[in-house]
Parts: C-alpha cells; structure tokens; sequence
C-alpha cells in the first residue's frame, strides 16, 4: 500500500514533466524551423544595367537539411506603396539562365549565371528563388521565395522637369511625411535617397527605382522634437528640394 500511494503521488509530477519537457522541444523545434526559414540568402539583391545584362548571383543554404530550388523569371509593375505584382515574364525580354533548377547542400554557396536583353529599353524583370524541402511540425512544406532583381536602363537620361512632385506635407495627427511623385517620362530612373530634414534632425529613407509613367506614394515617419521642413530627393543627375506643407489630418 505504501509503495502504491507513493506511485499515485509521483506520476502527477512525472506526467507534468514530461509536458514540460514536450513543450520546450516543440518550442527548441520552433526554433530550429525559424532558424531554417531564415538561414537562406541571395545576393545581390537588386542589380541596374545599361542595355545588356551579364552577370551572376549567389544563393546560399546555411541550415542543415538540403533544399530544392526552382528558378523563376518574372516581370512585375509596382504599385503606388511601392509593392511589386507579379506575372510572367514578358516575352520582350529575352533571358538566358546557367540552370533553372538544382539541390543546394548545407552550407552550399551556388551560383547562378545569366545573360539578358530586351527589344525596348527600359525593361526590368525578376529571378525569384523558390526554396523548398523544409517541413514543420503539423507535416507541412515551407517555402521560401527570394529575389533577384535586374533592371536594364536606357543610355538617354530623365530630365528633372519629367519628375512631377504633387503633393508634400507633414501630417502631424500622425507624425508621417508623405510625398506624391510621377515620372512622366518613358524611361526609368532611380531616386538614389531620400532625406526629411528638419532644424537639426534628418531622417533618411530608402531609395527606389521610379518607372515609367509611374506615381509613388511615399509615408516616412517623423518622430523628431521639431517639425520637418523639407525633403530631398536625390537623382543621379540632380537633386529635388520640396519644402512640406504642415496638415492636420
């Protein structure tokens, strides 16, 4: 009867230790499948060229279980937020790859080369990597999708009066800047940096390419003491200073 009460006190203890137990290796799991889903990387992320591309880009595998890859070419618009949408790509640009798929080993490095032209400049169009073979805990595949972008600029540069600014002004219900900006003009370009400075502060944002005939709404938050008095907008050939407007909305 002892050793019996004994057991009964002792399993409550064992089966909550073993829960314990279970849920740290689900959550070491969890981590493990992050760190996987997250030790995958292309490089270069975006390239430019004038007329012709030839060029390479690495993928790396730095997890522990080999990966599938598939290659797939893409042409894309943007969207006034600045978000790509994808379809196939175009039949103007003509695009050679080293391979459209292959298996990448642990801590494999492999590269990819490839040659690209198009019947009309500018043109742009992607290389998205399509990871596969990393499985989670419920028994579903994960897949990972990483870019290479490539962008082929004609020789004749834009002009600054092809650049349309619309609309600049600090919001101060919610501390954000925003810029309305258009290129009217049937070639590409890119807006190197952008720069909201005001008193002594200065915020910097990323720069991006403006295509053609396209707007671009741009949000960049404003968390300094003073107000912001201008933004910059910096071109290859030339810089826009717009001083903002101050709105209450």
């Amino acid at each position: 009867m002892p050793a019996i009460s004994i057991w009964k006190g002792v399993a409550p203890c064992f089966r909550g230790r073993m829960r314990i137990a279970s849920r740290c290796m689900a959550v070491c799991f969890a981590l493990f499948q992050y760190a996987s889903v997250h030790a995958q990387t292309i490089s270069p992320v975006i390239v430019e060229y004038t007329g012709k591309a030839e060029g390479k880009f690495q993928l790396t595998n730095d997890g522990l279980t080999p990966l599938a890859v598939v290659l797939e070419p893409s042409s894309f618009s943007v969207g006034l937020n600045g978000k790509p949408v994808f379809r196939p790509l175009d039949p103007t640009i003509h695009l050679g790859l080293s391979t459209m798929s292959f298996q990448l080993q642990p801590k494999q490095t492999y590269y990819i080369f490839y040659k690209a032209h198009a019947d009309t400049l500018p043109a742009w169009f992607t290389v998205r990597a399509i990871f596969s073979g990393i499985q989670r805990a419920d028994g579903a595949k994960v897949r990972i999708i990483l870019p290479h972008t490539v962008y082929l600029y004609q020789k004749k540069a834009v002009a600054q009066n092809e650049i349309h600014v619309q609309h600049v002004a600090y919001l101060t219900s919610t501390d954000t800047v925003v810029c309305d900006l258009e290129n009217v003009s049937s070639s590409l370009i890119r807006v190197q940096d952008v720069n909201v400075t005001g008193g002594k502060s200065s915020v910097p944002a990323q720069g991006f390419p403006l295509l053609p005939g396209s707007p671009r709404h741009l949000e960049i938050p404003w968390k300094q003491p003073n107000p912001p008095n201008y933004i910059n907008l910096r071109f290859p050939t030339f810089v826009m200073k717009e001083h903002l407007s101050i709105e209450d909305k």
